[in-house]
């Protein structure tokens, strides 16, 4: 029995020991995301390939060493008149290949702009993680609001239950207004539950952008984000075009094009191969010692790289039409978040200037009332829920514009550091 008591207490311990997760700010969370995220860990693996490809680059041809044996004596009968072979000759051979039109300036350059490519690839990967996070995280703060808010409706109305309980007793209410209130209480518990829902779900989304396993215990804190300064659409917009890491690919996929241009260009010149070989002729009593030079160059009758150089060629045009095409879309998206921006901030303040304040007012003036014996149940309910509902605009609001503001900084890369 004590081992049994055991067993069952030393797990228990263990679990109270195990620390609580500590609070993880928006910060915390962004770069905890750019250390251990899977996707963007896979795509920082490009720089790496890349700089391997430069240090192929630089490399120049290898040279040549041949080594030969030849009119070797194979009948062993001799150099004489049956057998007219020979004498033995053995030689050894170098070749060099000598490059021309700059071919190897030519490859480092392409591999120095690919790797741009590769680095300015991995920044916009982490400026869409970054706004991924920090979507997911304004989810899960707005999911912890509204949690805040069903839990102190629930709150509320079981204090109104106690209360209706008791009047029941001493005969001052009728039976039915507490079975109302009851259910109201039902209807607010179940809207607990679903919050908690929603709040775990945002932060399992949350845990995978940043990595972590599913199961791990996660807390968001601090405010959803409110920025009072208001911000400049011609800002937004030039910011936009000289920081956005996707466009700053596209012109540097064009500079890498411009690179291959050249390269292929190279290509299409003939190389030179240029040998020298030391020669020994051995017969049974005499030998001789030579050295030969040689030098060959292939002959470009069919064959200059025309074809490399005209795809070359068109796709440097394409990339000048992606350029174009880049423009016009961060354009739009710069007008497409400037758009929910002011809407949202607009929402935001229409709710604070006008209803928010209204709605708590009317909600205390009525539970204070209903209390007294001075307003019905159905006067109550009508303010808890419209409380509620602004409550829950409100809290959706700030949420709106807490993400249209971290939609800017993606729009603009002011997120990246």
């Amino acid at each position: 029995m004590r081992i049994c008591l055991l067993l069952t207490l030393v797990p228990l311990a263990l679990w109270a020991q195990t620390p609580a997760a500590a609070p993880l700010t928006l910060d915390e969370a962004v770069r905890e995301a750019v250390a251990h995220n899977l996707d963007l860990a896979a795509a920082r693996y490009n720089i790496s390939v890349a700089e391997a490809r430069q240090i192929t680059a630089a490399l120049r041809p290898n040279p040549v060493l041949t080594a030969s044996a030849d009119h070797l004596d194979l009948l062993g009968t001799g150099y004489n008149t049956i057998n007219n072979g020979g004498p033995n000759e053995y030689s050894l051979r170098t070749d060099f290949v000598l490059e021309r039109g700059r071919k190897r300036e030519a490859r480092m350059n392409l591999a120095a702009a690919e790797r741009g490519l590769a680095q300015l690839g991995f920044e916009d990967a982490m400026r869409r993680l970054m706004f991924d996070v920090a979507g997911a995280f304004v989810d899960a703060q707005s999911a912890r609001e509204n949690l805040a808010l069903a839990e102190d409706n629930l709150r509320t109305l079981n204090g109104i239950v106690e209360i209706n309980t008791v009047r029941v007793r001493t005969g001052d209410l009728a039976g039915v207004e507490l079975e109302r209130s009851q259910v109201a209480a039902l209807q607010y518990e179940t809207a607990v539950k679903q919050a908690e829902l929603r709040l775990r779900q945002s932060k399992t989304a949350l845990l995978l952008l940043l990595g972590r396993p599913g199961g791990a215990s996660l807390e968001v804190t601090g405010a959803l984000r409110r920025d009072q300064k208001a911000l400049a659409l011609e800002q937004v917009r030039s910011s936009a075009l000289e920081r956005r890491p996707d466009l700053l690919a596209v012109k540097q996929a064009q500079a890498r094009t411009q690179a291959d241009l050249r390269l292929q260009l190279a290509q299409g010149k003939i190389d030179y191969t240029a040998g020298v070989e030391y020669r020994r002729q051995q017969a049974a009593n005499a030998y001789g010692n030579s050295i030969g030079l040689f030098f060959s160059a292939p002959l470009p009758v069919f064959n200059r790289n025309q074809g490399e150089i005209a795809r070359a060629g068109r796709e440097l045009d394409q990339a000048g039409a992606q350029i174009r095409a880049l423009t016009a879309r961060v354009n739009n998206e710069v007008d497409a978040s400037w758009q929910q921006y002011g809407t949202a901030r607009t929402l935001l303040e229409s709710i604070e200037e006008t209803v928010l304040a209204k709605a708590r007012s009317v909600r205390e003036r009525t539970d204070y009332s209903y209390r007294r014996g001075e307003a019905s149940f159905v006067e109550f309910l009508d303010a808890q829920r419209a409380f509620n509902d602004v409550m829950q605009s409100y809290n959706d609001a700030r949420a709106g514009y807490a993400r249209s503001l971290y939609l800017i900084d993606a729009v603009t890369a002011a997120s990246l550091p």
